[in-house]
């Protein structure tokens, strides 16, 4: 079988496992966040952190919640980190303590369902960090995107009200009833499979072929591992994230990682259909986004294994920076599906890619990460997207836009675009004055177009909370920690802000009748139309600095 036809069967076995899942996970999930029961170990839950689950909360009251729950988890994450050199599972030196600008820097990035790394995690974090700071992030950072994500759509299927839901309810329901079941049972697959799950420190078994001494690190990888791809974080354990064969031991448990980082994601929509009524909604917004998530990997792949250039040709592909475990294929249709999600983890490493290939896990995030996106944001970014589109049609036919029954206004619309421009204007600034500072293009591996597409890589994977990385640029500095962390905060938090107001707007509001001049918004052309749009808009924000990045380097 050739490479070409082996990766195609691996896509399509992806797409079929997902399509079977689709409506029984969905609806499940509509299940979770519609219940009116709660279990014992809920009722705990609520009594040990003060919340009353039969109270609802407006949007205000939603967000104060997200943010004041995310700047404890910040904090306590930060300090744990400063203290582990005198925790217990610490395999490093007693003592060792990690500079805090670094700890706030990750610390950050978890809270914010980034995962940017820029450290080594098996030899700076403890194995407590690892399982009781950073493993609880990846589950409850991932439970608030699809919180809000909930609210959103409750603000659609409501009607003259001001209220949300409850956000301790939904964090809750949602890491105990749904991620906690399905990490438990796929990090047993991951088990099975090879992922390491121990205690174990720093053994040294061997010595490399240099007579260097080589030591291996142990610790509780498959139970950080599953949570790392569900939940859309994508930290690795180890540096090398999911090319290291602890974390990734074969073919079919890159399948596995892959399958699960896309599963909620794409799942979702099904969830949304059936809160507001119409599961053909949904069809509508899962079919955006699997007619952008192929012409991604397919893009990707074909830059990748096509690629001019005389070893690339002699080869048949471009090699580098790529696990012969896997090959090019699969780690195309990895590293698209992890930049489309934000998760940001990697089984290759997209710094050694074509210029051509590296650009579009770029431009993956750059689409917002919607196709399907992270777990939650994802959804409310289609959703804005979709929103967005009704508007440009209501303006080529001249009526007042609708979607869902409800009138999109001026206020929808400036909360819209309010939340469109949030990461265009982190990354376009933060790369501008990266690339101006003397000392911080020194922490640039390359010069010229490469060395650029290294910085706006890092401030794109920023700003829509991805945490992949172009691995050429040195991020472990005081500046890089700083202002990549205030990206990540701003990234994520601003648009979570803008969602629950948009959400407000819309419950308050009553529902509209359609008409003979609404435009329906579960046919094919509002998929096409929405799908155009997106391309649209990002190419017209991204494709100057595209140009001077990695489209000025394919053509040199």
């Amino acid at each position: 079988m050739s490479t070409t036809t082996a990766g195609i069967a691996f896509v399509a076995s992806l797409v079929a496992a997902l399509a079977l899942v689709h409506v029984p996970l969905g609806d499940y999930m509509y299940r979770v966040v519609g219940g009116r029961a709660h279990s014992r170990v809920e009722r705990a839950v609520y009594r040990v952190i003060g919340a009353d689950p039969g109270i609802e909360q407006t949007w205000p009251v939603y967000a104060r919640s997200v943010l004041a729950f995310s700047a404890v988890s910040v904090l306590l994450l930060f300090f744990f980190q400063l203290a582990q050199g005198h925790l217990p599972l610490h395999p490093t030196d007693p003592g060792t303590e990690m500079a805090p600008a670094l700890a706030w820097n990750t610390a950050v990035s978890f809270v914010t369902n980034t995962n940017w790394q820029n450290y080594a995690g098996e030899s700076t974090q403890g194995h407590l960090v690892q399982m009781a700071g950073l493993a609880v992030q990846n589950f409850v950072s991932a439970a608030v995107g699809i919180s809000v994500a909930v609210a959103l759509v409750r603000g659609f299927a409501r009607r003259h009200t001001g209220e949300l839901g409850n956000f301790w309810v939904d964090l809750v329901r949602i890491t105990l009833r749904l991620l906690l079941p399905l990490a438990f049972v796929f990090a047993i697959v991951l088990v099975a499979g090879g992922v390491i799950q121990n205690f174990a420190g720093h053994d040294q078994v061997a010595t490399t072929l240099g007579g260097a001494p080589q030591t291996l690190t142990g610790g509780p990888v498959a139970s950080q591992e599953v949570i790392k791809e569900l939940g859309t974080n994508g930290g690795g354990f180890y540096n090398a994230n999911s090319a290291h064969p602890f974390e990734n031991p074969a073919t079919w448990t890159n399948w596995i990682e892959i399958f699960l980082l896309l599963v909620i994601a794409f799942s979702l929509p099904r969830t949304f259909g059936r809160m507001v009524g119409s599961v053909k909604q949904g069809y509508a917004i899962v079919s955006v986004m699997v007619v952008l998530a192929l012409i991604a990997v397919t893009l990707t792949n074909l830059f990748q294994l096509q690629h001019h250039g005389t070893v690339p040709t002699a080869v048949g592909a471009s090699l580098e920076g790529v696990e012969t475990r896997f090959g090019v294929a699969d780690s195309a249709t990895f590293a698209t599906a992890t930049t489309l999600t934000s998760t940001g983890a990697v089984n290759s490493f997209h710094d050694s890619y074509t210029s051509l290939g590296g650009m579009m896990t770029m431009v993956d995030m750059q689409l917002g990460e919607v196709a399907p996106g992270g777990a939650g944001s994802g959804l409310y970014g289609m959703l804005i997207l979709a929103i967005i589109t009704v508007f440009v049609a209501g303006l080529m036919v001249g009526r007042t836009p609708e979607y869902l029954g409800k009138k999109i206004t001026p206020r929808e619309i400036e909360l819209a675009a309010t939340y469109f421009l949030v990461s265009p204007l982190l990354v376009l600034v933060g790369t501008a004055v990266a690339v101006a500072m003397p000392g911080q293009r020194a922490g640039m591996l390359n010069s010229g177009p490469h060395g650029l597409s290294e910085v706006l890589y890092a401030f794109t994977s920023a700003a829509n909370n991805n945490g992949s990385a172009f691995a050429g640029l040195t991020g472990n500095t005081d500046w890089y920690n700083t202002a990549l962390g205030l990206t990540m905060l701003f990234g994520r938090f601003v648009p979570i802000i803008v969602v629950l107001a948009l959400a407000g707007s819309l419950a308050a509001q009553g529902s509209t009748p359609a008409s003979a001049g609404t435009l329906p918004t579960h046919r094919p052309q509002f998929v096409g139309l929405v799908a155009g749009v997106t391309v649209i808009l990002v190419a017209l924000t991204f494709l100057p600095a595209l140009a001077l990045g990695p489209l000025a380097e394919g053509i040199h």
